[in-house]
Formats: structure tokens, C-alpha cells, sequence
């Protein structure tokens, strides 16, 4: 994809997506735990649609794809990828950057939306948080899945130990958080979800957990004050401990690890 560089009239959902581009996309060194922790959750995410055996030139939904950092990827390995988002002016910015590959772009609501097809694959990347009812998320995703399809899911850990938020499963009300959903970022979080409540979500939605992930350790995205060690140690060390650190047994991993990944399947 492009490199861009950034110009004055660009409105502000452009620059805060540049801001990140930089971080993602272009070497900035200036938060090295977001840019190892980017790039880890990016390889597993790939790793988890890689090895669902879809069929050559397979239709991929990404759902809100800010950006579209992984929609253009997906587009560059020979997915026919459709974006979507709530904020289309972003589509403009993702059309600078699109250098090879098919893309179409439907923004908007995804509960509102409509596709002429299903999909072979649906990629929902650090969302299902964000989302009021992430039961009916699921759901509306199972809908625009093909029967024999797959979405893929990442999100925060609930169990880690850091976080402070509260897990689904002890929201009371979810209504009460619609005011609230669908906002971008970090600040946008609603609560989180712990693998087992996951599992839960999806077979409520007809949704049955083929593969799931845990991923990104303390160092790695560089939590209790360990992010000036990453400016000093290599970075092949830092994505070796990760490995390692994936490897722990499951007591440890749903407690030291950042993240958590699915593969999701129709039943």
C-alpha cells in the first residue's frame, strides 16, 4: 500500500489515522509497545484466516476498518475484500493509500447494511467491545457469513490481569450502554470479554469457536513500565519471548496475555 504524507486540509479523522499509520505502517519509533502489539495481532489475525482453508480470490468482509490497514493487506494476498465503517469519510483516506488489489467500500451501519452476497470470511478486529450488544453482533455477523464461512474476532483479554474494566458477564443492563457504543479507540471500550464468555456469545449466535488465541505479553506491547526495555532490546528477542510467552500453560496465559483471537464457524 502507499506511503502517504500528510497535508493541512486533510479533515481530523484523516490525521488521527495517519497518526496511527505511523505507528502501524511507517517505522515511528515513538510508542514501541503499540507497534510490536500492532503487528503481533496482526500476524495471528492472518494467521487465523490463513489456515481456515478458504478458496482462492475468497470474499472478505472487514468490519470496522478504520483505516484499512488489513483491508488493503488482505486485498494485496488476493482476497476480494469489501471496507466498511461507520465514519466514510475515511473511505477517501484508504482510496489514497490502495496500490494493489480489490477493494470495495460500504460504509455505514453494519446492522443497517445490506450486501448482494454473503461472505467466505468476516473480519472483526478489536470491535465486539465497542459494541452494546455484542451478542447480536455476532448474530448479524453469522447473517452476512456464507454457511460454510468464517469470522475471525479479536479483542482484549478479560482475565488479564491489568485490565480494569468489567467483564460482559457482569453488565446488567447492556441498553444502558447504547448511548455510548460504537465510539473508536481505546476510550470506546464497553467492557471486555474473557474467553469463556466468548464461547458463550458465539453459541447463543449459532456460532461455534474452531480456533481460539491468546496472544501479546506485558513486553511486548510494553505494560508495567516496560516500555523503555523495548528501545534497548532487540527486537527478534522481544518477538522470541512472545512466542515463548504464547506457550504458557492456560492458568497463566488467560491471566499474562493481552489478547485473544477466534475463529468462529455457522453451526
Amino acid at each position: 500500500m502507499k506511503q502517504l504524507s500528510p497535508r493541512r486540509d486533510w479533515p481530523p479523522s484523516w490525521r488521527t489515522s495517519f497518526d496511527y499509520d505511523q505507528l502501524e505502517l511507517y517505522g515511528k519509533r515513538a510508542h514501541l509497545g503499540y507497534t510490536y502489539a500492532y503487528a503481533n495481532r496482526r500476524d495471528r489475525t492472518l494467521q487465523l484466516l490463513k489456515s481456515a482453508g478458504l478458496p482462492a480470490g475468497a470474499t472478505v468482509l472487514d468490519v470496522a476498518a478504520a483505516q484499512g490497514n488489513f483491508s488493503l493487506l488482505l486485498a494485496e494476498m488476493g482476497f476480494d475484500v469489501t471496507w466498511n465503517d461507520l465514519r466514510e469519510e475515511l473511505a477517501d483516506y484508504v482510496r489514497l493509500k490502495h496500490e494493489a488489489g480489490r477493494v470495495s467500500f460500504v460504509p455505514g451501519n453494519i446492522f443497517e447494511l445490506s450486501f448482494p452476497q454473503r461472505f467466505d470470511a468476516i473480519l472483526a478486529t478489536e470491535v465486539i467491545e465497542h459494541v452494546a450488544h455484542p451478542d447480536d453482533f455476532l448474530r448479524r455477523l453469522r447473517e452476512l457469513a456464507r454457511p460454510d464461512g468464517c469470522i475471525i474476532v479479536t479483542t482484549p483479554n478479560g482475565r488479564y490481569f491489568r485490565n480494569t474494566l468489567p467483564p460482559f458477564s457482569q453488565i446488567t443492563d447492556p441498553a444502558a450502554l447504547e448511548a455510548i457504543q460504537f465510539r473508536p479507540d481505546a476510550d470506546g471500550h464497553l467492557f471486555l470479554l474473557r474467553a469463556e464468555e466468548l464461547q458463550d456469545l458465539a453459541a447463543k449466535a449459532g456460532l461455534q469457536v474452531e480456533k481460539l488465541l491468546l496472544f501479546t505479553n506485558s513486553l511486548t506491547i510494553g505494560h508495567v513500565k516496560l516500555e523503555p526495555m523495548l528501545r534497548v532490546l532487540p527486537r527478534r528477542l522481544v518477538e522470541t519471548l512472545e512466542r515463548a510467552s504464547s506457550a504458557l500453560p492456560t492458568a497463566l496465559s488467560h491471566r499474562l496475555l493481552v489478547h485473544l483471537g477466534a475463529r468462529l464457524r455457522p453451526l
